[in-house]
């Protein structure tokens, strides 16, 4: 493939016209790709802005024709203005650029815009406005929610022209969990993914589209260019600390730059074996290991109810879970009142093979006891039967105590597994971003709901800081003696 590239050079001529820009082979499969929405990247390097940036020219020749390319912040725009000042004129000497209005115009009339979405409000800038073509250079900066108000503007600007969207990203971000539940997890690399839309008709009737996604992954490997003019450059990626170099050189999207809790190891090949993840099948609980329930309140943003059981060692064990959030939106509540909350809760305990019949301890973020000129949460869950103490919010010393439960101690072992069973828990809690403000903090404008009922839980049961090497005893707990039969190695 990088032979066919150098084949081709920008400034040469070629059947009489001039070549301003050859993709690269991993761009020229970005580029190809038909699907509605193409998300483009995963390592750093890998030329996606160069790509996004010529993709946008694809129907300049429509003079109704209008492109916007999107990043965070107009300070992020720099390097894209950069690139397109020294492609745009070599495609059009007479395209112009009007800085105030961030807009390239063509000789045909087609326009490409660049802006930006720095506050959730910007996103009704664009609001009565059409795009032919829109894309979003680093989407994992940005929320779900600007995404999808973003596609609401894809819409043609008149007749012949295709609309589509595509997208850039690195892992991290405020978005990785989204970003990755809508390109990267439902299919492998360049397999399309279909998703079903209905559509109702203004005369009532109902019909089924179709809509396409697909990711294509990039590497600094694959930008030959950048490795001929730069070879240092991957040796630098290479060389940084672990879960910076796995998500910007080998573009891993469990492992990122900004992660909070970076030693969550989840390996589905290692279930049964404590030593190597953090995530285990579920077992029986024996019934003498107290049970606790923390629980973090959300209305419009989702709530977060954690069951908690600790064995006579003091290692904790997520047994069950329930994340008030609608299905396949990030960080949405379900809306439902504090009464029907607890209805069901009350019920879970009731009849749940994992909870009937036990003390259950409750802990809460304080904030629920605020009455607000009405009946507190707090109240509300005790006329169902259901009670809290409330919790420890240190925020810094909570996150300390999350990470003492997630080492893996000399005996090889963490203070803190999770039920396979856990799904929100898996997805949501890997995907926690420092606060760039307070750097060690957990940034709230991501989803840590999870996160913050978790906290509560630790400290309400704190470890010392450094964790002490077990005796034999080890091998006397029911859960012990189920993994080692399960490996099958019981002597």
């Amino acid at each position: 493939m990088s032979e066919l590239f150098d084949q081709f050079k920008a400034g040469q001529v070629y059947n009489g016209r001039v070549c301003a820009w050859v993709p690269q082979p991993r761009q020229a499969e970005f580029m190809r790709r038909a699907e509605d929405e193409v998300l483009f990247g995963g390592a750093a390097g890998g030329g996606k802005s160069d790509a996004i940036i010529a993709e946008a020219l694809r129907q300049i020749h429509i003079p109704h024709y209008k492109g916007l390319i999107l990043r965070k912040t107009y300070p992020q725009l720099e390097d894209l203005y950069g690139k397109a000042f020294r492609l745009y004129p070599r495609i059009d000497p007479k395209a112009k650029f009007n800085e105030s209005k961030h807009t390239w115009t063509f000789s045909s009339g087609a326009k490409i815009i660049f802006g930006s979405l720095q506050h959730a409000k910007d996103k009704y800038n664009y609001q009565g406005r059409d795009y032919d073509f829109i894309a979003f250079d680093e989407l994992t900066h940005f929320m779900k929610d600007e995404y999808e108000y973003l596609m609401s503007r894809n819409r043609p600007n008149g007749p012949g022209t295709i609309c589509y969207m595509r997208a850039t990203a690195n892992p991290g971000g405020v978005g990785h969990t989204w970003v990755k539940d809508r390109f990267v997890s439902p299919a492998p690399p360049m397999t399309t993914i279909w998703e079903n839309v209905e559509i109702q008709n203004e005369d009532g009737s109902k019909e089924i589209k179709r809509m396409s996604r697909v990711f294509v992954p990039s590497k600094v490997t694959d930008n030959y260019a950048l490795m001929k003019n730069d070879p240092m450059y991957r040796v630098k990626l290479l060389s940084l600390p672990e879960a910076e170099r796995k998500a910007l050189h080998d573009g891993n999207w469990d492992s990122y730059v900004g992660q909070v809790f970076g030693e969550f190891a989840n390996d589905p090949d290692h279930y049964i074996d404590r030593k190597k993840t953090h995530v285990i099948e579920p077992f029986d609980v024996p019934r003498h290991w107290k049970v606790y329930r923390s629980f973090d309140w959300g209305y419009r943003k989702p709530f977060s109810f954690g069951w908690w059981a600790i064995d006579q060692d003091g290692v904790a064990y997520r047994i069950l879970e329930w994340y008030g959030c609608k299905q396949g939106r990030q960080d949405e509540g379900l809306e439902m009142s504090a009464s029907d909350v607890f209805d069901h809760v009350a019920k879970l305990e009731k009849e749940h093979t994992l909870l009937r019949g036990r003390k259950i301890i409750g802990i809460a973020d304080p904030a629920i006891w605020q009455k607000d000129g009405g009946v507190s949460i707090a109240e509300e869950a005790s006329r169902k039967g259901i009670y809290f103490n409330k919790a420890d919010n240190t925020r810094i010393a909570g996150w300390a105590q999350v990470h003492e439960r997630l080492k893996f101690g000399k005996d090889g072992r963490a203070r803190m597994y999770v039920f396979n069973t856990c799904r929100d828990f898996i997805r949501v809690f890997p995907a926690a971003q420092y606060d760039p403000n307070k750097v060690e903090d957990v940034d709230t404008k991501g989803e840590d709901h999870i996160c913050d009922e978790t906290r509560y839980f630790c400290m309400e049961n704190p470890l010392p800081t450094q964790l002490t090497e077990r005796d034999d005893n080890w091998r006397m707990n029911p859960l012990n003696l189920y993994l080692d039969v399960k490996r099958g190695d019981l002597r």
